[in-house]
């Protein structure tokens, strides 16, 4: 597996990192999901194929489309998290085959899956254009991309530079956050026509919390606390920046999108 300077330092964060991401981590809560699955256009599918959980991550995506069904295969560029979705599967009972490779060339067919989904991972991509182009190629004419992340408000570009500054010393790993404008833009070009897309305040955890899941150094930690302490305006009140109970606190704008892959045009 042939991996970029950035590719190589997810793998080496999330290989250490993969331990945080199990029962208690904040994506075991699956709402988000329930909710997109059970309003149209995805719950009006009536036969349950083949899905492909990009960047699995702790496998509670993967996990989540077995229970409804689905012939699930979870893909990521960790090893270790791979395995976190194996023993995710196995404590229900559930048989997840895994693959591990980057996002950016996924290793099947044409038109294989019925549906793809991404959770709250696509930020740490490498080239997010070469990521939609395999989606569009993997799907079935007529299948469904599920995209959940983070996001930056369209249209500030004050909000958007401060928060991948924070995010950046936080995780080095981190990418890059799109704004909506920017993820349906992407899409259109791979051939997938976005059916919904929408943002939702989502609250993090506090500060400490963050820093932890992601073994930020502590020289990293005064540089985020001090550009929290110097945040501007439009950043302080995009995120909703503020102190409860002593803790530093903030509002991720997290991003739902579900797009189609157009279905095959035949001749008259």
């Amino acid at each position: 597996m042939k991996l970029d300077a950035a590719q190589r330092s997810s793998q080496s964060q999330f290989d250490k990192q993969s331990r945080c991401y199990g029962h208690s981590h904040i994506l075991a809560d699956v709402s988000d999901l329930e909710r997109l699955f059970d309003q149209p256009p995805i719950a009006s599918v009536s036969t349950r194929g083949r899905a492909l959980d990009v960047a699995a991550g702790g496998g509670h995506t993967s996990v989540f489309l077995a229970l409804r069904g689905w012939d699930v295969t979870a893909c990521d560029i960790s090893s270790e998290m791979l395995s976190r979705t194996k023993e995710l599967g196995a404590e229900r009972g559930l048989k997840i085959s895994t693959c591990q490779h980057a996002a950016e060339v996924l290793p099947y067919e044409d038109a294989t899956f019925s549906i793809v989904t991404c959770r709250v991972a696509a930020h740490h991509f490498t080239n997010t254009h070469a990521f939609l182009k395999e989606v569009s190629r993997v799907l079935r004419p007529g299948g469904y991309f599920v995209l959940i992340d983070g996001s930056i408000p369209d249209g500030n570009p004050e909000a958007e530079e401060w928060m991948h500054k924070v995010e950046k010393l936080r995780d080095p790993s981190h990418g890059k956050f799109l704004s909506p404008a920017a993820w349906k833009s992407l899409c259109h070009g791979a051939g997938l026509r976005v059916l919904s897309c929408q943002v939702a305040d989502f609250k993090q955890p506090d500060i400490a919390w963050y820093f932890e899941t992601a073994a930020t150094s502590q020289e990293n930690r005064a540089q985020v606390l001090d550009l929290i302490a110097k945040a501007p305006e439009s950043a302080r009140l995009a995120f909703r920046l503020a102190e409860a109970d002593g803790k530093t606190v903030w509002w991720w704008l997290r991003m739902e999108l579900v797009a189609e892959k157009a279905e095959v045009e035949t001749d008259a």
